[in-house]
């Protein structure tokens, strides 16, 4: 009788998942750069500062800036819950920035069924066009600026 209160093993495998947290260094260099920007945005935020101008220095494109910041104010708006950002310096991914890289990474690779997969019971079905639209705005700004 004891096996019945055990978890499946796909449920078990998930969670083992979810307890290793992902390193920045897994994502492609779009994610890596997006997520560092979403750090300095949290962080610019909390101080009540603009971000776009150091954004546009580090990322070396007013675009990019720009629309990492609009990506950022989308993302914020379709996320059921405020999105968790780790401290700038640190390499361990938070869940949401795991997601948000996997959105970014997906995009980059025009998969558009990984993007959705990635976010598949997250975010209404009604509000993934949108964030879509907004992640490859920013891919195409990070492809045009290399």
């Amino acid at each position: 009788m004891p096996s019945e209160n055990r978890p499946p093993v796909a449920s078990t495998a998930i969670i083992a998942g979810l307890a290793q947290p992902r390193r920045l260094e897994s994502l492609s260099p779009f994610g890596a750069r997006f997520l560092h920007s979403l750090r300095l945005i949290a962080f610019h935020h909390r101080a009540r500062r603009d971000p776009v101008p150091e954004l546009a220095v580090r990322l070396g494109s007013v675009e990019v800036a720009a629309k990492a910041l609009a990506l950022t104010q989308a993302i914020s708006s379709c996320w059921p819950e405020s999105i968790h950002v780790s401290r700038f310096c640190c390499q361990m991914l938070s869940h949401d920035e795991a997601t948000i890289g996997a959105l970014i990474d997906s995009a980059s690779r025009c998969d558009r069924q990984g993007f959705e997969d990635a976010v598949h019971g997250l975010i209404r079905p009604d509000r993934i066009y949108r964030l879509w639209d907004a992640v490859l705005g920013y891919v195409a700004a990070e492809a045009r600026a290399v």
